[in-house]
């Protein structure tokens, strides 16, 4: 746990990381689409921009007492529910704007997604910002007593969790990027991911919302049904989730 090292909060390091991270997935696959790769620069702006309105919007949203001018513009409270949705209206915006509003860009998101929210937690987890979990006796459990929200009870490190979760989700997803038709990339990831957070929070110390289950579980039950309804689509509209050519760089005629 490492929540900073001299003036600089390891936290903020590995957000920027993470943005740093999908950029080079995106110019990797905008080269293979045929498109320029300064795309990738401007997606991620956008993405970044939108990702940083939306997460701290949610977060006032659930925390109310914080609106105000301090509350809007400080330096805390960010959701990644939140951050996804305005992330994911940024890039559309860009999109619509470059003309490049189909499946293949969707699919670049799931991976970029996927991508952040792992490098994401380990910030978490080098913070010990209070997202770990609930109490455990198992080997690896520990304790956050120096993180920004300090516990000195030994729990769950579930920022770990999701850190190896997702970044197999990631890897997966770049592996199938020509697999499938364009969109169902994005549709799995909205599964497993909905799947990973479904089951961490069972672990973790957010309270119940209704039916025992926390908002994020809702949340991911969404997230779940949103996925298998575009699989749906997909497949009714083209017979099936599978590309016929699935070659690495097959679908450069991308428009």
């Amino acid at each position: 746990m490492l929540p900073e090292i001299g003036p600089v909060k390891t936290f903020g390091v590995m957000f920027a990381l993470a943005f740093v991270a999908c950029g080079l997935m995106a110019w990797r696959r905008f080269k293979e689409l045929g498109k320029p790769t300064d795309w990738a620069y401007e997606v991620v702006f956008a993405a970044l921009i939108g990702g940083l309105v939306g997460a701290r919007a949610y977060y006032l949203i659930q925390h109310p007492s914080e609106l105000g001018f301090s509350g809007i513009f400080g330096g805390s409270g960010l959701v990644f529910y939140g951050g996804a949705v305005g992330g994911a209206a940024g890039v559309l915006i860009w999109a619509w704007w470059r003309g490049m509003l189909n499946g293949y860009l969707l699919d670049m998101g799931g991976i970029g997604l996927a991508i952040g929210y792992s490098i994401g937690r380990i910030g978490c987890q080098l913070s010990g910002d209070g997202d770990y979990g609930t109490a455990s006796s198992l080997p690896w459990a520990m304790a956050y007593p120096d993180g920004t929200v300090p516990t000195t009870q030994e729990v769950h490190p579930t920022p770990v969790y999701e850190t190896l979760a997702m970044g197999l989700v990631a890897w997966l997803l770049w592996r199938w990027r020509d697999r499938f038709q364009p969109g169902t990339v994005f549709a799995l990831y909205l599964i497993f991911a909905g799947i990973e957070r479904f089951l961490v929070e069972f672990i973790r110390r957010n309270s119940d919302a209704a039916l025992g289950l926390t908002a994020a579980q809702f949340e991911s039950i969404a997230f779940f049904l949103l996925g298998g309804i575009i699989l749906a689509i997909i497949g009714r509209r083209h017979g099936g989730v599978m590309r016929g050519d699935t070659r690495p760089g097959a679908a450069q005629t991308a428009s």
